[in-house]
């Protein structure tokens, strides 16, 4: 079950990389959060002429799942990403998200009370590799940290 959700992720990932606004870097990055529910919600990078208020795709959609007010109900997320050419976005292999996006996680993860599974696969989506949040971020900080309880 957990490799049919997280194909279905990179799929939806993929999907929404499509819609990048990467004319900078020319690297799109697609990601999909699933939701309690089953409910996946799609972001994808937004780059700005300043560089440094850029957003990433990961960050984009726990943006939008806590408009909606779902942050508690995040179970897994997919990412890709690759170079943007004429015939579509190709890579080299599976992308990870940036520490900034894995704090960000975290902070969804915490307050849901779970280990967020992260799939993280090529722009083609035939390669994926599947971690729990605590992997790629040991020894978090967080809002519990901070005498928050959630």
């Amino acid at each position: 079950m957990a490799e049919v959700a997280g194909q279905v992720l990179i799929d939806a990932a993929r999907t929404a990389a499509v819609n990048a606004h990467a004319p900078y870097s020319r690297f799109a990055v697609g990601a999909a959060v699933l939701l309690s529910d089953g409910t996946v919600v799609p972001g994808t990078n937004f780059e700005n002429a300043s560089y440094g208020l850029s957003l990433c795709a990961e960050t984009v959609a726990i943006a939008a799942v806590n408009v909606a007010g779902r942050l508690a109900d995040v179970v897994a997320i997919g990412i890709i990403g690759g170079m943007i050419h004429a015939g579509g976005i190709t890579g080299t292999g599976p992308i990870r998200p940036c520490g900034r996006c894995r704090q960000i996680l975290n902070e969804a993860a915490q307050i849901g009370g779970r280990d967020i599974m992260v799939y993280c696969g090529s722009a083609e989506g035939d390669e994926v590799e599947r971690h729990h949040l605590s992997d790629l971020l040991p020894y978090a900080f967080g809002p519990k940290d901070l005498g928050i309880g959630i």
